[in-house]
């Protein structure tokens, strides 16, 4: 299943939108406000000091807008969770089954994450930090929100990672979450992040492991 949506989402984009009305339908009869209700409290949980984590509002969308467009070039590369036309981040917005996260700063929009829900019990998740606010131990509360509510609502947790985006292979090879799930078309690897009471059960190697691992 998760194959298959990737290969729509990336390579059948006319098809992608009735794949995410199917879903949106299917996640709010299945779901309703569950893993919203679920991200709330995640979101109480999980800070920094100096910052403010929040659900992204209708009202964010200008300064989320500014926040991906004043980013260098190849920033963005491997980032795209969506298209970053306003009309598109409106439409995010309004999908009950795409939860969009902020991060701020003295009221400035420096950090974006999101999960990317599925009825089948399954989300991916992303994340965007500008660039002077990197290393500030930002990630680790961005990955504590975005882990913690899916695993609280009873979701795997996955993203999808470039072999050739060595910012992220470096950022997430020591996470001791981490698990490979398979490798994918492009040099694309399917990565789980596994809580850590189903880390034996999962039977899954780690990034580290895998990517030692002669002919992988």
């Amino acid at each position: 299943m998760t194959r298959l949506l990737l290969f729509v989402k990336h390579k059948l984009p006319f098809l992608w939108g009735w794949v995410e009305w199917l879903n949106t339908l299917l996640f709010r009869i299945l779901h309703g406000g569950k893993l919203k209700r679920q991200a709330e409290q995640s979101l109480r949980e999980f800070t920094l000091e100096g910052y403010t984590f929040r659900m992204i509002q209708r009202a964010d969308l200008k300064t989320l807008y500014d926040l991906i467009h004043r980013q260098a070039q190849g920033r963005l590369t491997y980032f795209r969770p969506h298209k970053f036309e306003m009309k598109e981040l409106e439409k995010a917005n309004r999908n009950p089954a795409f939860l969009m996260f902020g991060v701020f700063h003295q009221e400035s929009l420096i950090g974006y994450f999101f999960l990317r829900c599925f009825w089948n019990r399954k989300c991916f998740v992303g994340r965007l930090i500008d660039e002077p606010f990197e290393k500030k131990g930002i990630g680790r509360v961005m990955n504590q929100i975005m882990y913690q509510t899916a695993w609280r609502s009873g979701f795997r947790c996955f993203t999808t990672i470039s072999r050739d985006n060595s910012w992220v292979i470096r950022s997430h090879v020591n996470n001791p979450t981490t698990r490979v799930v398979k490798s994918l078309n492009h040099n694309f690897l399917l990565v789980e992040f596994v809580a850590e009471d189903r880390l034996q059960a999962a039977h899954l190697p780690t990034l580290k492991d895998f990517l030692e691992t002669p002919g992988r």
